[in-house]
Formats: C-alpha cells, sequence, structure tokens
C-alpha cells in the first residue's frame, strides 16, 4: 500500500520542492547570458581576421641552391673551353709563333694556377670548373703545338705521345699538394692514360695480334689501378677502363682463335685469351671486395677454355672441336680441389665449368631431336617399307646432323661429371637426375650413330620404355616424374619409328599397350600410364583393323572395344586417381570410333548404339549415374541414323511404339520416386517421337505431319505446364514454335518481298529502339521464367 502523508507535511514538502527548481532556474538563465557575451566576443576578431586580406607566402624554389651553382660553373667552364678552341683553330693563325706560345703559356699557367688560390679561399667547386678548363687548354695546347711546330709527323704518333705526356702531366697535377683536394685531375689522366699503348701499336703497323695485346696490356694496368688505388672517381675510372678495353680485347682475340689458319696462329690467340684470363683471375682474387669476383673468376674460366680449346681445336677434326673445349671445361674442376683459391674463384670456376658443359649439351641436342622427332616424316608415308638401318629410319626429310658422331661422347661426359663430381647434399639428387636423363639420351642416339639394323634399334627403344616405366615404381616423387617423362617421350619415338613397316607398328603397339597397361597396376603414376596405354591401345585396334584391309567405318568396332575395357577397369585401378583421367580418354576414344564410323551410316548407328551401351554400364555405378544421360542420347541418336539408313518417310510408326512404353515407365517411375527429375522420366521417350518427327516435318511438303506434330507438341506443352514438368513443357514448346515457324516461313517471304526495301531495317530499328526502352522489365521476365522452369521438376 503506498503512504500518504498528512496535508501540512505534503504542502512543506512541495514548496521545498518548487524553491530548488526556482534556485536552479536563476542559475542557469545566468550561465546563459554569460555564453552569449563571451560567443559575441569571440566571432568580432574573427570577422576582423577575415575581412584582412591574405598574407603573401614566398614561392617555393624548385632548384637548391648548390645545384644552381654547379650548373652555372659548368655551363662557364663548357664556354671558356669553347672560346679557347675557336681562338686556337680559328685566330692562331694571325699570330707569330712568339705571340702564341706567350698567349697560349700564359692563359694556360694562369688557369692551372687559378684554382690554388681558389681552394685557399674555401671555393672548391669553383676550382675543379676551372682545373678542367685548364685541363682542356692543355690539350688545345698539344694540338696547337702539331699544327704550328710539328705538322710534318705522323698524327697518330703524335695522339699516342701527346696522350702518354698529358697523362703524366695531368697526373702530376692532380698530385701537388696544393691541388691534390681537387677531384678532377687524376680520373682524366687515368683516361688519358688508356691510349698511348693502342695509338703506338697503330702507329708502329703492328699486326692484330700485337694491337689486341696492346688493349689486353692497357686493361691489365687499370687492373692493377682498381687493385692499389682507394675507392673513390679514380677507382671507378680505373674499373670501367678495365672492362672495356678488357672487352674489346677479348673480342679481338676471340676473333683471331676462331680465323685461325693453323696451329701458330691459334697458339698466339690462346696466349692473348689466356692473358685476358690471368688478368680477370688476379682481379677477381686480389681485388677489393667479392662482389665481382664470382663474375671474374667464371670469365676466367671461360677464357682459359676458349683459349686452350682453340688450340685443340686447330689440330683436331671440326667435329671433335667441342669435345675438345668440353674437356678443358672439364679440368676446370680440378682447380676447385685446391684449398688456397679464395671461395668466391672456387665458384666462379664451377659455373665456367658448368656453362661450358651445358653449351656442350645443347650443341648435340639436334642429334636427339632428329632421333625423335625425325621419323614424323613418314606420317604422310606409313608403312612404306622398312628402312635399311636406323639411321634412316630417324632421317626420312630431315639431314643428319654434323659431328654427330661424337655428339654421344659428350653427353656421356657430362653425365659423368654430374653424378661424380656433384657432392653437395642440396644438388646431388638434381645431378643424379641429369646424370640418367643424359644416359637415356646417349642411349637414344647411339642406334643412329652407329647405323644398326634397323629391328635393333626399335629393340632398343623399347629396352628404354620398359626401364622407365620400371622406374617409375621409385618413391622419390622427382624420380619418378623423370622416369615418367622419359618413357612418354621414348613410347612416342618408338610408335613414329615402327610406322616405317606394319609388323613393326603392330609388335610396337603391342609392346607398348602391355607395358603401359602393367605399369599401371597399383602404382603412382597410373594417373599418366593408364591413359597412355588405352591411346595405345586405339592405335593396335586401328592398325589392326587397317592390316586386315577393313574400312575405318569398320575399324571402328575394334577401337571400341579400348571404350569398353576402360569402363570396366576405371573403378578397378588402385589409384583412385586414375579413374577420372582413364574414362575420360575412354570417351575421347569413343568419339573417335564414332568419327571413323561417320562415312558409313549403318556402321554409325551400330557405333553410336554401342557406344550407348557402354555409357549404360558405366551409368549403373552410384557415383556415375549423370552417364545415363549420355546413354539415352546416344541410344536416340543410333536410332534416328538407323531410320535415315532405311529412307524411313513415316518414323512415326517405329518410333511411337518405343515412346508409348517409355512414357508408362517413366510414369511408373514418378509414381514410386515423386522426386524424379522429369527429363530421366519422360525426356527420353518424348524426345524419341518429337525429334525424328520435326526433322521429317521441315523435309514434307503437305500440311498433315505438321498439323499432327504440331497439335501433339501443344498437347504435351500444356501437359507439362499443367503438372509444372520442366521436359514436357521445354521439349513440346520447343517443337511447337519450330512448327509454327516452319509452316509461316513461306507467309513470311512473301511478305518480305512485298515490302519496300527499307522496311526491313527500319522495322528492325523500331524492334530495338522498343527493347532497348523495355530492357530492364524484358530481364526481369526472363529471369521469372527461368525460375519457374527451374521450380518445375
Amino acid at each position: 500500500m503506498t503512504h500518504l502523508p498528512p496535508p501540512a507535511e505534503e504542502l512543506r514538502l512541495l514548496d521545498a520542492e518548487l524553491w530548488q527548481l526556482d534556485a536552479r532556474r536563476a542559475q542557469l538563465l545566468t550561465r546563459r547570458a554569460w555564453l552569449v557575451a563571451a560567443l559575441h566576443q569571440t566571432q568580432q576578431p574573427r570577422a576582423q581576421a577575415s575581412a584582412r586580406p591574405p598574407v603573401a607566402v614566398p614561392p617555393r624554389p624548385e632548384t637548391a641552391a648548390p645545384s644552381v651553382q654547379n650548373a652555372l660553373l659548368v655551363l662557364g667552364g663548357v664556354l671558356l673551353t669553347l672560346a679557347a678552341a675557336v681562338f686556337t683553330l680559328v685566330s692562331w693563325g694571325h699570330m707569330g709563333i712568339a705571340g702564341r706560345a706567350l698567349v697560349l703559356g700564359a692563359v694556360t699557367l694562369a688557369t692551372l694556377a687559378a684554382p690554388v688560390a681558389l681552394l685557399k679561399r674555401g671555393l672548391r667547386s669553383t676550382a675543379e670548373s676551372v682545373a678542367g678548363l685548364g685541363l682542356a687548354l692543355t690539350v688545345l695546347d698539344a694540338y696547337a703545338l702539331h699544327a704550328a711546330a710539328l705538322s710534318g709527323t705522323d698524327g697518330t704518333g703524335y695522339a699516342a705521345t701527346a696522350s702518354a705526356v698529358l697523362a703524366a702531366v695531368w697526373a702530376a697535377y692532380g698530385l701537388l699538394p696544393a691541388t691534390a683536394a681537387l677531384r678532377l685531375p687524376l680520373p682524366c689522366a687515368l683516361a688519358a692514360a688508356q691510349l698511348p699503348l693502342l695509338l703506338g701499336a697503330l702507329t708502329a703497323g703492328a699486326s692484330a695480334y700485337v694491337i689486341t695485346a696492346a688493349l689486353l696490356v692497357t686493361a691489365g694496368l687499370d687492373a692493377v689501378a682498381v687493385v692499389r688505388l682507394p675507392a673513390g672517381a679514380v677507382r671507378i675510372t680505373a674499373a670501367v677502363g678495365a672492362y672495356g678495353m678488357g672487352g674489346w680485347g677479348v673480342l679481338g682475340a676471340g676473333w683471331l682463335s676462331l680465323t685461325a689458319g693453323g696451329p701458330g696462329a691459334a697458339s698466339r690467340a690462346g696466349a692473348l685469351l689466356l692473358l685476358a684470363g690471368a688478368i680477370a683471375l688476379a682481379a677477381a682474387w686480389r681485388g677489393p671486395g667479392t662482389r665481382h669476383a664470382l663474375g671474374l673468376a667464371m670469365t676466367s674460366g671461360l677464357l682459359v677454355v676458349a683459349a686452350l680449346g682453340g688450340v685443340a681445336r686447330s689440330g683436331v677434326p671440326s667435329q671433335w672441336a667441342v669435345p675438345a673445349h668440353l674437356v678443358v671445361g672439364i679440368g676446370l674442376l680440378a682447380a676447385v680441389r685446391g684449398e688456397r683459391l679464395p671461395v668466391a674463384v672456387r665458384r666462379g670456376f664451377v659455373w665456367a665449368s658448368g656453362a661450358v658443359q651445358t653449351l656442350a649439351v645443347l650443341w648435340a641436342l639436334p642429334v636427339v631431336v632428329v632421333v625423335l622427332l625425325g621419323p614424323a616424316g613418314r606420317l604422310g608415308r606409313v608403312w612404306s617399307g622398312a628402312p635399311a638401318d636406323a639411321r634412316a629410319a630417324v632421317t626420312v626429310e630431315v639431314p643428319w646432323p654434323s659431328g654427330a658422331t661424337v655428339a654421344p661422347l659428350v653427353l656421356m661426359a657430362v653425365a659423368a661429371v654430374l653424378a661424380l663430381a656433384v657432392r653437395a647434399v642440396p644438388w646431388r639428387g638434381r645431378a643424379l637426375l641429369g646424370s640418367l636423363g643424359l644416359l637415356w639420351a646417349t642411349a637414344l642416339t647411339l642406334p643412329a650413330v652407329f647405323e644398326v639394323p634397323y629391328p635393333v634399334g626399335m629393340l632398343v627403344l623399347g629396352v628404354l620404355t620398359a626401364a622407365a616405366l620400371s622406374a617409375c615404381r621409385i618413391t622419390a616423387s622427382a624420380a619418378r616424374v623423370t622416369a615418367l617423362v622419359l618413357a612418354l617421350v621414348t613410347a612416342a619415338g618408338l610408335t613414329l619409328v615402327s610406322l616405317a613397316s606394319q609388323s613393326a607398328t603392330l609388335i610396337a603397339l603391342s609392346v607398348l599397350t602391355a607395358l603401359f597397361a602393367a605399369a599401371s597396376w597399383r602404382t603412382g603414376v597410373a594417373p599418366f600410364t593408364a591413359p597412355a596405354a588405352l591411346v595405345y591401345g586405339a592405335g593396335l585396334a586401328s592398325a589392326s583393323g587397317a592390316a586386315a584391309d577393313w574400312p575405318p567405318a569398320r575399324a571402328a568396332l575394334l577401337v571400341l572395344v579400348v571404350p569398353a575395357a576402360a569402363s570396366l577397369l576405371a573403378p578397378r585401378l588402385g589409384a583412385a586417381r586414375a579413374t577420372v583421367p582413364v574414362e575420360a580418354v575412354g570417351a575421347a576414344l569413343g568419339l573417335f570410333a564414332v568419327t571413323l564410323a561417320v562415312t558409313d551410316p549403318p556402321m554409325l548407328a551400330l557405333v553410336l548404339a554401342l557406344c550407348g551401351v557402354i555409357a549404360a554400364g558405366t551409368a549403373l555405378r552410384a557415383e556415375r549415374r549423370p552417364v545415363g544421360y549420355a546413354a539415352a542420347a546416344l541410344f536416340v541418336l543410333a536410332a534416328w541414323v538407323r531410320l535415315a539408313v532405311w529412307d524411313v518417310t513415316a518414323p512415326e510408326a517405329y518410333t511411337l511404339p518405343v515412346t508409348v512404353p517409355a512414357l508408362l515407365v517413366g510414369a511408373l517411375r514418378r509414381r514410386r520416386d515423386p522426386q524424379a527429375s522429369s527429363w530421366t522420366a519422360y525426356g527420353p521417350g518424348l524426345a524419341a517421337t518429337l525429334l525424328p518427327s520435326l526433322v521429317a516435318a521441315w523435309a514434307d511438303p503437305h500440311w498433315t505431319r505438321p498439323l499432327l506434330l504440331g497439335g501433339a507438341a501443344l498437347l504435351v506443352t500444356l501437359l507439362g505446364a499443367r503438372h509444372h514438368l520442366q521436359a514436357p513443357l521445354a521439349l513440346g514448346g520447343s517443337v511447337l514454335a519450330l512448327v509454327t515457324l516452319h509452316e509461316l516461313a513461306p507467309y513470311v517471304v512473301q511478305v518480305t518481298g512485298a515490302l519496300p526495301r527499307w522496311a526491313p531495317p527500319a522495322l528492325a530499328g523500331l524492334l530495338l529502339l522498343a527493347l532497348g526502352a523495355t530492357y530492364e522489365q524484358r530481364i526481369r521476365d526472363v529471369r521469372r521464367v527461368r525460375e519457374v522452369l527451374g521450380r518445375m521438376n
């Protein structure tokens, strides 16, 4: 119960509450008045600030002051140098010898002395620019001296002497205590030092060997400078000179080695290559840092191979040139055994040896390609006759490669190196696989190289295939993949080689089918070997039919044995992954059989029916139930082809006896299983009559069949709509639309002929505009129709 105080007490409580409310209201009104005054005072300065003009912000400089300074100094030095060059070349002849010497000498000395004063004042950038101008003036002095007093001397010889003198003068100028802070004279001196030896050799009319030696010696001196000098612009200049002059020297020595006419010339060119290799090796060994050591060591090894191999090439037949280089390349691996060499040098030698061996294998690769793909030339003349030997079997339309006799030796040598020399754990497995691949290539080429009899060559290919398939049982995945690839490639080569003879083709295909079938039984490569066995089995069936002089359509019956076997064996293979590939290849071979039988309609009907039997047998498995649709389609196609063969003009007499029982069976199926699809229950029965009748109606000039077929299609469509069944609705509606189109086509043609030529395009344009205006609604309607059909059973 609610407690109510006495009236006097309740009145006292109400008065107290009203007093508190009045006090709180007065406090809030006071606070509000203060806030209004403060807000008014704050808005006045803001309005005054907005009325003031904006403060101008100085533009941000786009170029830093040092950049402007350097640009001005460089531009000034260039202009002064150009002015001095113009004075020397144009105005020089207007003065006497004393005046010329006085002017140029005074200007050059003053220019070279100016950087000393500038450095003392701390103007280093200006001093660099003036020093560059002074160095350029010394070049002009040298030219002026030759033009005025030494014009009768040889220009190339004078240039060699002048470049040497200028290099020495610039180096001395850069090493003086007063000018040691300048960074330009020493790199310029080193750049000028690249020319004296080369120009001197050209002046003396030296041979190409001496000129190349001059280039290499210059590169060697640059390499010494790189090793001795500290990091900076001088060492960068020396490195550029070493790479540039050394590159030209190596190219020249290589050209001399390739064009050497005898052992003497080859020895001289080899000596130059060895000199280049020694320079690269010394730079890799003693050079500061190891960033370029690997590349220099590899270059050194390649140069040694080119030198010694070139000398050996001059004394052996041309086909032994690659083996000679290969021997030297393999010999580089002996240097890797020494522990005294730096790690980078040893690795460079290993890479150089690997590069030589790779090039040798690539040189021998055309022989392997000819052995494998050369027999493909017999595809246009199958069973033309057994060749005389294994080489004739592979050189059908391609020539035998030059030097193929020693190709097996090259492959075996590289295989031995991979098997024996590679000991590192990460690379050991790959090296062994590579060695096995090279040994396989060697065995593949030996029959053609030695021209063994044709049957012996085929036997070798068969043995290689069997060995590779046996190796597929290896646990290691990489080894298994390698063996599988070798087996497939060898089998393809054997198949091509066997096309020369009928008996050879039958024997080879039989053996390959048996080998791949045996390899497919409970092994990890069954997804690849089992389809291969099916392909070779189909090839054997086709070849057997051709050997028996059967037409292709009749041979299709033999080919169908392979899809039947695939359908039976697919679920029984040990590897579950092999089921789908086997069934896919079986289906493809069934299509191949149908293609063979296309030219013979009666046989085509039989082949389609047999394909339907195979598909129906596959559909018996629970996981392959959808294949039943393909089986039904094949049976229907077989029936249509048979009707066409019999020249039946009234197909309904043959299709209705099939349709009625099929529809009854479908109705019983739907009664027992209401969830069964209408396509499964009624689709085959309806298609068996409607589709052949539609084809006959389109070729029928009378009106009776189209009328009856249209009525039946209308009835089927209405029944499908009434019971919400997708198959009757789709099939009946499609047939009804096509029959209507067929019947109305003549009238449409007449109307089209009566209309003006502009009318059809105009009507089409109006239709497109109407469709575009209601495009969204049409899409919605189409989606609604699709949803209605999707909800149907």
